[in-house]
């Protein structure tokens, strides 16, 4: 029996990325037998090595929903350059209607401290250390996008060094420097 490459692939393809379902929603339309229910899901999808994207599905069963959310969160993915595979680059914030969220790089052994949502997507991203708080909203929908917001904003020293003309010693050195001095002013204050 000959094999179909392009079955193997998409198996290959799904295997590769990881699925996590943030909010499910039900919606009830009422028509003149009774009432009609929909269901609209958001899914945050990742490969856990830098790469993440949400996608929203809506139909009139659970898992046709599901399967929609997923194939649109693979369609928009994402790539974040992480520190050391673990940790952010820099602290941002990001903004999406009335959802707001902080972003900040964490020293190892933080773990990943977010809620709910945010925190299906620094799982699905691979992120180990971050610290992150949202302001504002609490709707999964604008708190998801809020942080995919924050995380466009992300860059590695490497980009840049090369924006600025500079070395990616003297941008990586400077923010050791600087946490040194923060460091020195808690000791002296102690």
């Amino acid at each position: 029996m000959a094999r179909n490459p392009s079955r193997d692939r998409d198996r290959d393809e799904k295997s590769e990325f990881a699925d996590k379902l943030v909010a499910l929603n039900r919606v009830a339309k009422v028509v003149k037998g009774g009432k009609r229910f929909g269901f609209a899901a958001l899914v945050v999808v990742g490969d856990q090595q830098g790469q993440v994207g949400f996608g929203h599905g809506k139909a009139r069963e659970v898992p046709e929903a599901i399967r929609k959310a997923t194939e649109a969160a693979r369609r928009a993915l994402l790539r974040v350059p992480m520190r050391d595979k673990r940790t952010l680059h820099h602290d941002s914030t990001g903004q999406h209607g009335a959802g707001k969220v902080v972003l900040r790089a964490a020293p190892p052994g933080t773990g990943i401290i977010a809620g709910g949502p945010m925190r299906a997507v620094f799982e699905m991203l691979g992120v180990r250390d971050v610290v992150a708080k949202s302001l504002g909203s609490t709707n999964p929908y604008n708190m998801v996008r809020a942080t995919f917001d924050a995380l466009k904003h992300q860059e590695n020293p490497r980009g840049v060094a090369a924006r600025r003309g500079k070395k990616v010693s003297e941008i990586v050195s400077r923010r050791r420097d600087q946490a040194g001095d923060s460091t020195e002013a808690v000791q002296e204050s102690a």
